[in-house]
């Protein structure tokens, strides 16, 4: 209910103003899982691809990030761990919840669209929809090749260390699929709408309180929440958008 309403909220405040920019890619019902394979194709191959146009600066940037909260990963996820500070904000952004609103946000954001027949807002509950897809089929395969453990699966006086490789395949801890979901969805709304400078404050807010969610849970390490949301934004804006 509260995914709907903020939903409803976000709709109305789009609709209340001018129409979007261009560009816009092609998408509907029909077009998902031909335009989702085509996706996959540019994510994997993005390998052999990341000496053009300078692509390993930001490449180089997450990665160093990532290797310094790596670093860090033991104090961080034993801290939170241990916590209760942040019983009352774990109870609001519960694993279950996250993961409802994150299915929610998009089915509802394109009802309200079919009802005022707003074929821009359509398209882009759809490629958010998509955006989501592409996200868990990539965090499926790096959770099941990293098999990492997560914080809540370890003793709360554990050293936290140790952790790749070690866990299950079809559980594992890196990188965050929420992290990935939210920002995904959050990079399509922030770039769909570019006259709305409101709009990514709110999209990736609300993608960053999920993402820290992880963390406060011990579902994950920050580094796991890092990649997450690194990749989401990236898949979001090269894979789907094109832009």
């Amino acid at each position: 209910m509260r995914a709907f309403c903020c939903v409803l909220l976000l709709a109305n405040g789009l609709w209340a103003q001018s129409a979007p920019d261009p560009p816009e890619r092609a998408v509907s019902w029909q077009q998902l899982f031909p335009n989702i394979v085509d996706d996959q194709k540019l994510i994997w191959t993005f390998p052999i691809r990341i000496f053009e146009n300078h692509n390993w600066v930001p490449v180089l940037g997450v990665s160093g990030v990532t290797a310094g909260l790596i670093a860090a990963d033991p104090s961080t996820g034993g801290y939170f761990r241990r916590t209760t500070a942040f019983h009352s904000f774990n109870s609001t952004f519960s694993g279950s919840n996250t993961a409802l609103a994150t299915v929610i946000a998009p089915l509802s954001f394109y009802a309200l669209a079919l009802v005022r027949k707003d074929a821009h807002a359509q398209k882009t509950a759809l490629l958010a929809g998509e955006a989501v897809a592409d996200a868990e089929i990539l965090a499926i395969a790096m959770k099941a090749a990293t098999r990492r453990v997560r914080p809540q699966d370890l003793p709360a006086h554990s050293k936290f260390g140790d952790t790749w490789f070690e866990g299950k395949a079809t559980s594992g801890s890196f990188p965050s699929a929420h992290a990935m979901a939210a920002f995904s969805i959050a990079t399509v709304f922030a770039r769909r709408y570019p006259r709305h400078r409101w709009v990514p404050f709110a999209a990736y807010g609300l993608a960053g309180l999920v993402s820290f969610s992880r963390i406060t849970l011990s579902a994950h390490f920050p580094a796991d929440v890092f990649m997450g949301a690194a990749l989401g934004y990236s898949i979001s804006r090269f894979s789907v958008l094109r832009q």
